[in-house]
């Protein structure tokens, strides 16, 4: 997990992609907040569209690329909590503050990633190489350059990119 906070801080402007609810694919910037007690937490406004959009449904996919061409996919389900050691944490970065001023503000929303997964990837050329961090009940696969949901298969763009997948 580790290495998944330390890119989202490294890159703070990332996507966050919700299915509106229109159906349709929404897309918008948004900021990793921290790390709290093993979760990955990220703040809203119970006004927007993004905090609609997630209680709807709240599978969503945050994205963001490094100026090295590295990126991160992480995807899992948003899930609201009234935590305000969460909200005390994110209140803490000057753009959520001079949103919301204070921790307790009614329209504030924090939320973490249930059931989080990251994959990291880049374009270096490097052999493709699979770490996996999965829980002691979970499949584990250690195999060099093999996709563990592909048991055996090659991954398509093998020679291309560096491949990581975390379960958070």
């Amino acid at each position: 997990m580790n290495e998944v906070v330390k890119f989202l801080q490294e890159n703070p402007v990332q996507y966050l992609a919700t299915i509106g609810c229109d159906g349709k694919a929404k897309c918008r910037p948004f900021m990793f907040a921290g790390q709290l007690d093993g979760r990955l937490w990220f703040c809203t406004n119970n006004q927007k569209d993004v905090y609609k959009d997630m209680q709807h449904n709240p599978n969503i996919e945050i994205s963001v690329s490094s100026p090295s061409y590295a990126w991160i996919r992480l995807h899992g389900e948003a899930v609201f909590e009234n935590n305000m050691a969460a909200k005390e944490m994110c209140i803490q970065n000057p753009i959520v503050k001079g949103q919301y001023q204070t921790a307790d503000n009614p329209i504030f929303e924090v939320f973490y990633l249930a059931d989080a997964h990251a994959v990291i990837a880049d374009f270096s050329g490097n052999p493709p190489m699979c770490s996996n961090f999965f829980g002691e009940n979970d499949e584990k696969s250690g195999s060099y350059g093999i996709h563990p949901k592909n048991k055996g298969q090659q991954m398509a763009a093998a020679p291309y990119f560096l491949w990581k997948k975390f379960k958070l």
